[in-house]
């Protein structure tokens, strides 16, 4: 398995789509960088977010989420409250080839301003946005800028194509546009 460098994933997303948009350069000034860079490529955050409340003073609970928890917000700049949380999505849609396995970092900009990013890995064959989860750590309000880089994603090639890919197995997540909150099967 090898991390996998600008030029492939280049080629794997202006030949097969694996990441649309595709920002062919690293774009930075004025703007939290997003785009292609030496061996990832750093996404954007869109002007999509369900910000956590505690209004209706609901347990959060994966199995059985309210919606209550959660205010939608659209806009240019989402205020995260302090020690809160926000998710939001990709502008980016990903199509993951079946033997490649992405993994997604925080960007240090907003990590050295005490928000945290956290991102599930990508798994082969899936398809869809991407669901992002912000934390903001700090007893402060923190902003974050839509269509601006928000993490950076560092794609694993393994040697062979997965046995089971996402895909195939009919992962819950998969096809996702806007943001998806926790979902469980029930059989």
């Amino acid at each position: 398995m090898g991390l996998k460098s600008d030029s492939w994933i280049r080629e794997k997303s202006l030949k097969e789509e694996m990441i649309n948009p595709f920002c062919e350069a690293l774009v930075g000034h004025g703007v939290v960088s997003y785009g292609l860079s030496s061996y990832g490529y750093d996404i954007r955050v869109s002007d999509e977010f369900k910000i956590f409340t505690n209004i209706n003073a609901q347990v959060v609970d994966p199995k059985d989420f309210d919606d209550a928890n959660v205010v939608d917000f659209k806009g240019d700049v989402c205020i995260v409250p302090p020690n809160s949380f926000a998710l939001a999505r990709t502008v980016e849609y990903f199509k993951m080839p079946s033997d490649t396995l992405a993994i997604c970092l925080g960007k240090s900009t907003y990590a050295r301003c005490g928000i945290i990013v956290n991102v599930t890995p990508f798994e082969p064959g899936f398809e869809g946005h991407i669901t992002i989860e912000i934390s903001n750590t700090t007893p402060l309000p923190a902003k974050i800028y839509a269509n601006e880089g928000i993490a950076q994603v560092l794609f694993l090639q393994g040697d062979e194509p997965c046995e089971t890919t996402y895909k195939d197995r009919k992962g819950k997540y998969q096809h996702q546009t806007g943001i998806t909150l926790p979902r469980i099967l029930k059989h």
